[in-house]
């Protein structure tokens, strides 16, 4: 598949190993995940941050086939989930970076325009996804001037 922006085929990537069943050397068991997700999540970290501390320190490789569940679906249903999703909260802080770098001195960086433009884009083909599934409300529109609220 092509990337977005490029004119250039992408990286390929490795697949993860299919499993029959959960493995023996995964000390934990599916509440005893559920919990630890929830512990993490009142601390105040986003689900893939989550996902690395499970993986990186528990070794838990995957939650969701342990437990049937997303950690994000986890989240939301003990109410600790974000009000709006990770990745749009993602592009949504890139794109304000790059807005103060270019209102701070640096008007000529073409180079950040360019990237700031593809980004907002991407942003905005985002909403329009959400929008679709509803998880957005219809009228949501992204606006760059009020990019810090979405932050907050």
């Amino acid at each position: 598949m092509a990337r977005m922006h490029a004119r250039r085929k992408g990286k390929s990537g490795s697949t993860r190993p299919i499993w029959r069943k959960t493995p023996e050397w995964i000390p934990y068991s599916s509440e005893e995940i559920e919990n630890l997700v929830i512990d993490k999540a009142k601390e105040g970290l986003g689900s893939a941050q989550i996902g690395l501390i499970l993986r990186d320190t528990y070794a838990i490789p995957n939650v969701k086939k342990i437990t049937s569940r997303s950690i994000t679906k986890i989240m939301k249903e003990n109410d600790l989930g974000p009000n709006m999703p990770e990745d749009f909260l993602n592009l949504v802080r890139k794109a304000s970076i790059l807005r103060t770098h270019l209102e701070s001195g640096n008007k000529k960086d073409i180079h950040s325009r360019r990237g700031l433009q593809l980004i907002e884009s991407k942003i905005r083909r985002l909403t329009k996804y959400y929008r679709k599934k509803g998880i957005f409300e219809p009228d949501f529109k992204y606006e760059p001037s009020k990019a810090t609220l979405y932050l907050r």
